[in-house]
């Protein structure tokens, strides 16, 4: 468990002496600050569902520079080839990547709290909503995490791990737009892969246990698929 959070700990910080992560949140906050005032400024509700959409939305352009050097940027410098001759495993090795970049996602997530003290202060929203809503959110970004950290993993080209994420999270989040062509199984298994069909139901404030188990699930399989990549031989 120490070596895990000693990776993390060594990913959050790397974080933040990359010039990227810090044009990313700052880029991300600013971009959420225009469009939360935006909404509240037109629909004059004291509720941040509509900011959730948002930030979902976002989150499928802005998670991929997160996590595109995650592994990508290791076996570039040949650094990765060293990490895995220490006595950590390739368990702890994910594992603490991951929650490293979790940790920073955590953080862009939780600055935006301050969106419900400022409602708070002019209205009264519903508490119970508004934490849901975070709670799908931060569901939803630890699944996209896991998702970039598994591309990064299967290439030595930031930029390519960047375009993959891109494809599949692209994949995961419009593949709803797509279900009025289909019915029946098809309809249903759409329906059921969509992200925003999971995520919409926090935010109005539903928790139900097949969306929990959704992004839980995709998060393991996300994880063990990243470390059997980094076992594989062809990988290196």
């Amino acid at each position: 468990m120490n070596k895990i959070l000693s990776i993390a700990k060594k990913e959050l910080m790397a974080s933040f002496k990359s010039p990227t992560a810090y044009i990313v949140l700052i880029l991300t906050i600013s971009l959420f600050n225009i469009f939360f005032f935006m909404i509240i400024d037109e629909g004059r509700e004291a509720s941040l569902r509509d900011i959730f959409k948002v930030m979902e939305f976002m989150f499928v352009f802005i998670i991929p520079l997160l996590t595109m050097k995650i592994f990508s940027e290791e076996k570039l410098t040949g650094t990765m080839e060293f990490l895995m001759t220490t006595p950590t495993t390739n368990t702890a090795i994910v594992l603490g990547k991951y929650l490293g970049s979790l940790a920073f996602f955590t953080l862009m997530v939780g600055i935006t709290v301050v969106y419900y003290f400022i409602i708070e202060y002019f209205g009264q929203p519903d508490q119970l909503t508004v934490l849901t809503g975070y709670a799908g959110i931060w569901l939803e970004g630890a699944f996209f995490l896991s998702v970039g950290m598994l591309i990064s993993s299967w290439t030595r080209n930031q930029i390519v791990a960047a375009i993959g994420s891109y494809v599949i999270l692209f994949l995961l989040y419009f593949s709803i737009s797509f279900i009025r062509y289909f019915d029946g199984v098809a309809e249903v298994l759409i329906r059921y892969i969509s992200t925003s069909t999971h995520c919409e139901n926090f935010a109005v404030g539903i928790i139900a246990s097949a969306d929990i188990v959704y992004y839980v699930s995709g998060i393991v399989l996300c994880i063990v698929l990243t470390r059997l990549s980094i076992e594989n031989r062809l990988w290196r």
